[in-house]
């Protein structure tokens, strides 16, 4: 089995495909492009206020790379390996953003929101929830990956059809 087969191999059932949509569809394709179309409030400004460093690099590169690898889990192309990068942003985005609330404090470059009323366990858990679900559904389709109706699986089937060429 060639290293693409096995990449692009994917559960059968159909229903993988709510997921992908929940997690590129309703979240990372449009998170990605607002932070494209509003830098000050979801891009580079936001960026640095959380203390994100080179925020007006960072900003834009997110914000690309949560609407390329959104649509590309929305589309089931290379799905696992899309995962991968955007599992990267959200345990930036939990540290950066999260971890402040746990502690209560700043967190070397990475500021305590100044709206924030509660601090702790119970108030980093309420503020993490929709990150968690995020990477919980990443999680979901690297381990899985596309599902039944994805361009991967599709692939998946031509690679399996092909007859090795030039192989032993």
């Amino acid at each position: 089995m060639s290293v693409w087969h096995a990449l692009l191999q994917t559960k059968e059932t159909g229903w993988v495909v709510l997921v992908r949509l929940l997690v590129g569809l309703v979240v990372f394709f449009p998170e990605g492009l607002q932070k494209l179309l509003h830098p000050e409030v979801l891009g580079a400004g936001r960026f640095a206020r959380i203390g994100i460093p080179y925020p007006e690099l960072m900003g834009p590169f997110v914000g690309v790379v949560e609407t390329l690898c959104g649509l590309l889990i929305v589309v089931g192309l290379a799905t696992r390996a899309a995962t991968v990068p955007l599992l990267v942003v959200m345990a930036v985005a939990l540290v950066s953003t999260k971890v402040p609330i746990l502690l209560g404090h700043d967190l070397g470059s990475f500021h305590l929101p100044a709206d924030i009323k509660r601090v702790g366990f119970w108030s980093a858990q309420h503020e993490a929830r929709a990150d968690l679900t995020m990477t919980l559904g990443l999680l979901f389709l690297l381990i899985v990956g596309a599902g039944r109706w994805s361009l991967d699986a599709l692939l998946a089937r031509f690679l399996s059809t092909r007859p090795d060429r030039g192989r032993p």
